[in-house]
């Protein structure tokens, strides 16, 4: 499953939280150009008028538009999970055994074995709502199939 996928699955409240982190991500610069320009497309405004525009308004509008490029499709999810999700991602990691900070996973991390990962997967899914392990998990498989490939056909993959 795509990044752009996955956000047009995500309902509108967590598409706009994910609008709302990447106003609030001074790092992300680029991206907020980016997606400048396409709300301006979207609402047939100038992307000028777009930019003044403030932080809620301009999460409320990118909410809306349904179809992204990856990239920032793949950056929304990403400061989304950050923003909204840190203790479901660090007790997946917890779950799963791999050394984290605050839900980020270290750069030497080795990929876990697939009968942690789908038991973590269910544990997650015993304490978080369904869609929002979905969100997560789809994440995780499409930002690094290698390593989370055993997540493919989880029964907690499935977005409802």
């Amino acid at each position: 499953m795509s990044p752009s996928r996955v956000w047009k699955l995500m309902t509108a409240a967590q598409r706009l939280r994910a609008g709302q982190a990447l106003w609030a991500e001074r790092e992300a610069a680029s991206d907020q150009v980016e997606a400048v320009a396409l709300i301006a497309k979207q609402k047939n405004f100038r992307p000028k008028t777009v930019s003044g525009l403030d932080r809620e308004r301009k999460a409320s509008y990118l909410a809306s538009v349904p179809n992204l490029p990856e990239p920032l499709a793949a950056r929304l999810l990403v400061l989304y999970h950050l923003a909204e999700a840190r203790p479901m991602m660090a007790a997946f990691l917890d779950a799963v055994g791999i050394a984290h900070e605050n839900g980020l996973i270290g750069e030497n991390a080795t990929p876990p074995e697939a009968p942690k990962v789908a038991a973590a997967a269910a544990a997650i899914a015993k304490t978080y709502p369904a869609r929002d392990v979905a969100l997560y998990l789809n994440t995780l498989l499409w930002q690094d199939p290698s390593s989370w490939g055993a997540l493919q056909g989880l029964p907690e993959m499935e977005i409802t």
